[in-house]
């Protein structure tokens, strides 16, 4: 396999997946420079998940139309474009405006990365190109806050966004002599009544859940649009079953193996969108961490799914898709179940071996059901399924911010307690056993399921003589 073109396709999502947690460390310093407070700042995080939400979906009418390629070429100068006028804000608008920007380079980047990937990569080698394509996208948010707050702390906040400029010129540079030329394909007229409901229903869905989890507006403002985004998706699939060529084919879902995967790494990950959230706010408000001492820990996940690149292909070929994310799925969430025992006691060491081996267990779950996503469709129907994927993946890790906060407030309700160690035991308990429900669609997987992916051979028995059977 051609590791050059996974490991630049990487780089390009390192940068957007990192990007969108950093700045999580640094809103205090950015709302103190352009004169408002951080609760009011976290709009900026949520105008980028929007912009996420509303562009994913043509992401892949646009690859086919002019070029896979081409277009992530262009959304990493989309994201640069918005990097530097995040850089150059100097108020509220114009730094929501700024993310907003970003936020249309992102949603090209990582669903038209994966794409390209999907395409230019043959079926036998899929496993180990997403390994290297997982890593840094699991790397990203784990090292965002401390990166986020070295930064801030020896240097100012604007150089969170300027780093990314010669990252994305050596990105645009490079894919244009490595990247495989992919040239446009014929399509259909774009689907404007779709992508209308589409981007109403996504968007409402993580604006109204992200400003449910994270007051900057009344909670009213988040129920209502979350409920208007509920009614644009209903609306949306009624609309998807009676045109032929929808910008979101539903009929992908009709396929069992991309079915069960899409719906099982939506339940899993939001659990994962939880763990972020919680882990760093348990080690600050309860162990009494600072930022940096907090994301050094959390950086231990990293060092596990970095591993994972070494055994994702070698333990799909001996036991299979269903078997590997059965494990995966149980394993992880056990782990994250663990997180609820941790105290300001515990040995340092006992925490970093369990983030270790949830950084393992996650990213062999995200490799192989990534994988499985693709591992039974054709290339004509790559560009439908990295788009529904990526779009549910946006909606998942929003509802785990969502259900993260929605357990801290419970607990503060119930008790009337400050939110403190005691709230993050039953968070983390609650957030295991939604995880943990990710196994029950793929206990329906056929264990042949992906076979000419994973490169599995099922040892078949010889066959019983009747009993009956005359010599």
């Amino acid at each position: 396999m051609n590791r050059t073109i996974p490991l630049i396709l990487a780089v390009a999502l390192f940068m957007e997946q990192m990007d969108s947690t950093v700045i999580a460390t640094s809103l205090p310093a950015i709302a103190a420079d352009i004169g408002t407070s951080p609760i009011t700042l976290k709009l900026a995080l949520t105008s980028y998940f929007v912009a996420l939400a509303i562009f994913i979906p043509v992401s892949g009418w646009m690859a086919d139309r002019f070029g896979a390629k081409r277009v992530f070429r262009i959304a990493i100068v989309v994201f640069m474009l918005g990097s530097l006028a995040c850089a150059m804000a100097g108020s509220l608008g114009a730094f929501v405006a700024a993310r907003f920007l970003q936020g249309m380079g992102g949603a090209m980047m990582t669903p038209v990365g994966r794409l390209v990937l999907v395409r230019s990569t043959q079926r036998s080698q899929l496993v180990s190109a997403m390994a290297w394509l997982t890593v840094p996208a699991l790397i990203g948010p784990l090292i965002g806050p401390p990166v986020g707050g070295f930064i801030t702390t020896f240097f100012t906040w604007h150089w969170i966004f300027l780093i990314n400029i010669p990252i994305g010129l050596l990105g645009v540079i490079v894919s244009g002599y490595v990247l495989p030329d992919m040239p446009p394909s014929p399509v259909a007229r774009i689907d404007w009544t779709g992508f209308f409901l589409s981007a109403l229903a996504a968007a409402g869905v993580v604006f109204g859940l992200s400003v449910v989890s994270m007051p900057a507006l009344p909670p009213i403002i988040g129920v209502t649009t979350l409920a208007l985004g509920i009614a644009a998706a209903v609306l949306y699939v009624r609309h998807a079953r009676r045109i032929a060529t929808p910008i979101l084919d539903l009929r992908l879902f009709d396929n069992p193996a991309p079915r069960i995967a899409i719906l099982s790494g939506t339940i899993f990950r939001i659990g994962i969108g939880a763990v972020p959230f919680l882990l760093p706010l348990m080690f600050q408000l309860g162990f009494g961490l600072s930022p940096f001492e907090s994301g050094m820990l959390t950086f231990a996940s990293a060092l596990g799914a970095i591993a994972l690149k070494f055994v994702a292909t070698t333990a799909l070929r001996l036991a299979g898709f269903r078997n590997v994310l059965i494990f995966a799925t149980i394993a992880g969430a056990l782990l994250m179940g663990a997180n609820a025992f941790f105290t300001p006691a515990t040995p340092y060491w006992v925490i970093i071996a369990v983030l270790v081996a949830a950084g393992f267990t996650r990213s062999l779950f995200f490799t192989s059901n990534n994988a499985l996503v693709f591992a039974e469709i054709d290339d004509r129907q790559a560009s439908q399924a990295t788009a529904i994927a990526s779009v549910a993946q946006q909606i998942s890790i929003a509802m785990g911010v969502a259900f993260a906060g929605m357990m801290l407030e419970a607990h503060h309700v119930l008790t009337g307690e400050p939110t403190g160690l005691a709230a993050f035991g039953p968070a983390f308990i609650g957030v295991a056993l939604l995880a943990g429900c990710a196994v029950l669609p793929i206990l329906w997987l056929s264990p042949d399921a992906g076979l000419t992916v994973s490169g599995h051979v099922r040892k078949k028995l010889p066959p019983q003589e009747s009993p009956h059977s005359v010599d």
